[in-house]
């Protein structure tokens, strides 16, 4: 099988190793939850429930008429005992649900679509929205807005990311191999939804075991699979579309403006059970591994369990960690405690010992063109860094900042250690505060 691949990119040591053979594990219920009111890109939720209500699992217990959000649901039955703010692993604070268990395990009432190929696109996208779905892979886009493009920019080709190309982490992988007829069947859900006649499942060719099971189980000789090059960042949206169909998304646009949509293979999964077994999105998998667990493991999580309970059933820390990120090495964040729950985009837990842990001084840049190689999206992350450390940002912006992925291929190889995401996500913040400042 040919290996497709695109421009740019870098080769960092995968580290996969640790749980990649691992089966999902179920996480046991645990004793409380805190659902955060905003677990996806756009407006967040307002709380459903009082303090002293009983809830059931599957419960909505945040929603906002707002389009571009998506409801949370209760994980657990129980009872809600507080609504404040808690620390968040994105946004370092939220307004949260604060569920603690009765034991019970009591679900509100499912409604499942077995037929759902009678159904009409309206439905199906109404039955995404109400079970909270949104993009997996980190980027937590509400999915059923995903779900439904302008009218003058219809969508002739799907494409399911399976690349999962960040190192350490293995759920899309086990999903993949574990949950493979609900990846394909989710697939088969959103082409009807969209009309579109193509799909396409991208997956790395490190995954050849993944490859074979899922080109195993199509009956559709519309859905293809696609072996990609194991490379950083093969997994973004924009170069996946280039490698499997070479058509590029334009600048500052978007996949549907090239009839393209995208989606991660655990957000498809999720859809059929949404569909087909009428369950919100009350759980997903991650990868809980690195030096610092005693029992690395990919567990499927209850969505708000404190990051504390689920390193505690992976048999706690190894020593006192240098660092804890949610999501991968390469574009995760970095948490200040474990007293953060899951959320909806929690693909990973990597704990790093103290040892793997080095504080690198920056230097002035060399001119040495390394980041400008390695770039996806053929950018000069060293002007757009001089540029947003010396508050121009409105030159950045015309050397197209705007259209940096954020995937830190720069920072990766760069010799003079220069903070270049960080600088290029300031002069983000900044432009697009200064547009919201003008409008």
């Amino acid at each position: 099988m040919k290996r497709l691949s695109f421009t740019g990119g870098v080769y960092p040591v995968k580290r996969k190793e640790l749980v990649k053979h691992k089966e999902i594990e179920e996480l046991p219920v645990p004793k409380k939850v805190v659902i955060p009111l905003n677990q996806h890109i756009g407006a967040p939720c307002d709380p459903k429930v009082e303090v002293n209500d009983q809830v059931k699992i599957g419960q909505v217990v945040g929603d906002t008429d707002k389009f571009v959000s998506s409801p949370v649901h209760a994980s657990i039955s129980g009872k809600v005992i507080s609504i404040k703010d808690m620390p968040h692993p994105v946004l370092g604070k939220c307004l949260a649900i604060i569920i603690e268990g009765d034991g019970k395990s009591e679900w509100v009432e499912k409604k499942p679509l077995k037929d759902w190929t009678a159904e009409s696109p309206n439905v199906l996208r109404n039955r995404i929205r109400e079970a909270g779905i949104v993009g997996l892979g980190g980027a937590a886009f509400p999915t059923h807005v995903k779900l439904s493009p302008p009218k003058d920019k219809p969508i002739d080709t799907v494409i399911l990311n399976g690349a999962e190309c960040e190192p350490y982490l293995t759920c899309d992988y086990r999903i993949m191999l574990e949950d493979t007829g609900s990846v394909i069947t989710g697939l088969k859900i959103i082409m009807k939804i969209l009309g579109a006649r193509h799909a396409y499942i991208g997956i790395e060719d490190d995954k050849i075991d993944a490859i074979r099971k899922v080109k195993g189980m199509i009956d559709d000789g519309n859905i293809k699979v696609i072996a990609l090059k194991a490379k950083y960042p093969q997994g973004a949206e924009k170069q996946l579309i280039k490698t499997i169909l070479n058509r590029e998304v334009p600048s500052l646009g978007l996949p549907f403006d090239v009839g393209v949509l995208v989606q991660n293979v655990g957000t498809s999964a999720s859809i059929t059970r949404a569909i087909m077994d009428g369950e919100p999105l009350i759980s997903r998998v991650i990868t809980v591994t690195g030096k610092g667990v005693t029992k690395p493991k990919n567990l499927r999580v209850r969505i708000g369990t404190l990051f504390s309970d689920v390193i505690s059933f992976c048999g706690g820390l190894t020593r006192e960690p240098g660092k804890i990120i949610m999501g991968g090495p390469m574009m995760g964040l970095a948490q200040f405690t474990t007293n953060i729950p899951v959320i909806k985009g929690t693909s990973g837990i990597i704990v790093f010992e103290r040892d793997e842990v080095e504080i690198l001084k920056e230097t002035p840049c060399i001119k040495c063109g390394k980041c400008v190689d390695v770039c996806p999206m053929r950018l000069l992350p060293s002007v757009l860094g001089t540029l947003s450390a010396n508050g121009r940002f409105k030159e950045a912006e015309n050397y197209g900042v705007l259209d940096c992925i954020e995937c830190g291929c720069c920072s990766f190889v760069c010799p003079a250690k220069r903070h270049l995401i960080q600088y290029i996500k300031l002069a983000k913040a900044e432009i697009t505060a200064m547009k919201k400042a003008a409008s």
